[in-house]
């Protein structure tokens, strides 16, 4: 299987198991750890966790808020500039929630860069 679809798979199962006993820092642990231990090469190392964590938060938040007529997500989305739109705000969650695991993937890989096998 390509190191991606792995990494890819890897990240939400591991970022899943994560955010049910830690707080949503969890996914940024999740995306190092797996760009640690599975490192991709150029953009693909931000790219595939970005996508992996904003699927997830996204999925996550529609399961949620889906179960109660989107209330909650109304309301902040009425608090927020998003013209009350429960759908943009489970979008803009996506976003934030894979920019930081982007972000730690990154700092993964190059982790894993230092401290890998310096006779390459």
């Amino acid at each position: 299987m390509n190191k991606k679809i792995i990494n890819f798979i890897a990240t939400i199962v591991v970022a899943f198991i994560f955010s049910q006993f830690l707080s949503w820092w969890s996914v940024m642990l999740a995306a190092f750890l797996i760009a640690f231990l599975i490192p991709l090469k150029k953009a693909a190392v931000f790219i595939v966790p970005f996508l992996s964590v904003a699927l997830l938060w996204i999925v996550q938040s529609w399961i949620l808020s889906s179960t109660n007529d989107y209330i909650l997500a109304k309301k902040i989305a009425i608090l927020l500039p998003l013209g009350g739109n429960p759908f943009v705000l489970m979008l803009v969650t996506g976003i934030i929630g894979g920019l930081a695991a982007g972000i730690a993937a990154v700092f993964g890989k190059q982790c894993q860069i230092l401290f890998g096998n310096k006779s390459k």
